[in-house]
């Protein structure tokens, strides 16, 4: 099941996670690699390391679109999928039918190829958000899934989706389910993730503001980890038609992660201030990778000062 010389297709491959996914795809010297990004949130300069490397094929279409995806497909006789094309959780806030569908429409697109016999693997990027706030810790792939925001119910849905496809028509598709990644690239825009808000606030003299108490918890992971993690789980017999929880088993609070990122800015005594906890925030996240360890024999390393200071430095050349 090696990735080299395969023809390999990754939808959401201009994003965050996608994008770094991308330049370890390319170290596998594939025969094929198709991005395929609507980029809503992707950026195409995500891209220029593995374009430089690897005569990478970009293709601006909606990953949804299963007819679209079917031309994608026979055209390239794509064999592997890695499907991360995604609608954020911040967006389904605002616009959350669009999200639902949109989400839901892209698996259920993939699993109907690898039905068709037009596929023959299929990775599927799935959230921990599927999870909700933990009734246990740590979180293991069996945990009850208590999805809290419109987007989260869509990751649920898709990987409900995954499990009835395997077994009901025997496709080859594995779930892997990252918790909270960060690291450079990860969109620094309107739908940001926490640590690009921070290093932005910083550097405008504005307060941080923290939603709620700051003690909620995330296992932050940083992305290449995941990246190199995902395609070891595709290149895996064995961890077909499972679900692999991505994560290093370690919790940080925000107020631990905004602590750290204060002192690597040199800026500890920036202001902070609590505002009220925001709308489908999950409390608790703590992942249980044992599965992940057994199959591999490895997992994603804690949260860092190195990891960290790469990915500060990176958004600090972006906001200058």
């Amino acid at each position: 099941m090696s990735i080299r010389n395969r023809s390999v297709l990754v939808t959401g491959g201009a994003g965050f996670i996608g994008s770094h996914l991308v330049d370890r795809l390319v170290l596998e010297e594939p025969s094929t690699l198709v991005v395929v990004d609507n980029f809503f949130l992707g950026n195409e300069s995500n891209l220029d390391d593995a374009r430089s490397k690897y005569d990478l094929e970009i293709l601006r279409l909606d990953a949804s679109d299963l007819a679209a995806m079917q031309d994608v497909v026979i055209a390239h006789e794509i064999e592997t999928v890695f499907d991360l094309a995604v609608v954020p959780l911040p967006t389904s806030l605002t616009y959350p039918s669009w999200t639902i569908h949109t989400n839901i429409g892209i698996t259920t697109t993939f699993c109907e190829l690898a039905r068709r016999g037009l596929i023959q693997r299929l990775v599927h990027m799935s959230s921990s958000e599927a999870y909700g706030t933990s009734r246990y810790t740590p979180m293991d792939e069996d945990h009850p899934h208590d999805a809290i925001t419109p987007y989260a119910a869509a990751k649920s849905a898709e990987d409900h989706i995954i499990r009835s496809y395997v077994r009901t028509f025997g496709i080859d598709a594995t779930t892997v389910r990252p918790f909270n990644n960060y690291g450079p690239r990860q969109n620094p825009g309107s739908y940001a993730g926490i640590i690009p808000i921070i290093v932005q606030r910083v550097m405008s003299g504005v307060p941080i503001e923290i939603h709620g108490d700051g003690e909620q918890t995330r296992d932050f992971t940083f992305v290449r980890d995941t990246a190199d993690l995902t395609v070891a789980i595709a290149e895996s017999p064995e961890c077909s038609g499972l679900e692999f929880n991505v994560a290093t088993g370690v919790p940080t609070s925000i107020n631990a992660l905004v602590s750290q990122i204060l002192q690597i800015m040199d800026a500890p005594n920036h202001p902070v201030v609590h505002t009220p906890e925001r709308p489908g925030d999950v409390r608790s996240h703590q992942a249980d990778v044992s599965r992940l360890t057994s199959y591999l024999g490895r997992q994603p390393a804690a949260l860092s000062d190195e990891g960290l200071r790469e990915t500060v430095a990176w958004y600090q050349a972006v906001f200058v």
